[in-house]
């Protein structure tokens, strides 16, 4: 069966999401001077130096590089994937809020505020309607062949 303009556009915005979100697992292999040097140039100070911070560090990139595949494998069908769709832009939008309240409270600089916490919550939102959209069109055409 075709895809429609909306599954098409969908396909397209969750490859982007997902091999966006992939990007994260170059940083998991940083030198360790790496992530320090980026620290500072984005205005947070020296990092801590322990073991801690640089795991988190490590596994928080890994997390989202396999949030990003689970996004990737979605976008192959996303007729079939559409309940997940579904659970994906609720997610982010519950995760755009915890983001944005994580952010405040650290007192992160007010750059990485808006560009992380608002576009996560504001792209579940668009992923909600869209799986909408596709359940709405699915449910038409079985109507139709019936």
């Amino acid at each position: 069966m075709r895809q429609t303009l909306t599954e098409r556009a969908t396909t397209w915005l969750l490859r982007l999401i997902g091999g966006t979100i992939c990007l994260a697992f170059v940083p998991v292999f940083f030198p360790l001077s790496w992530m320090q040097a980026v620290h500072v140039w984005l205005g947070l100070g020296d990092m801590p130096q322990s073991t801690i911070v640089e795991y988190l560090a490590r596994s928080l990139s890994a997390m989202y590089f396999a949030h990003g595949v689970v996004v990737l494998a979605i976008s192959t069908d996303v007729r079939r994937y559409c309940p997940l769709v579904s659970m994906l832009g609720y997610l982010n939008m519950v995760l755009g809020a915890i983001f944005l309240g994580v952010d405040l409270v650290a007192q992160m600089p007010w750059f990485w505020t808006i560009s992380e916490g608002p576009p996560i919550a504001l792209m579940g939102l668009v992923l909600l309607l869209i799986s909408r959209a596709i359940a709405s069109s699915d449910q038409s055409m079985r109507k139709a062949s019936n």
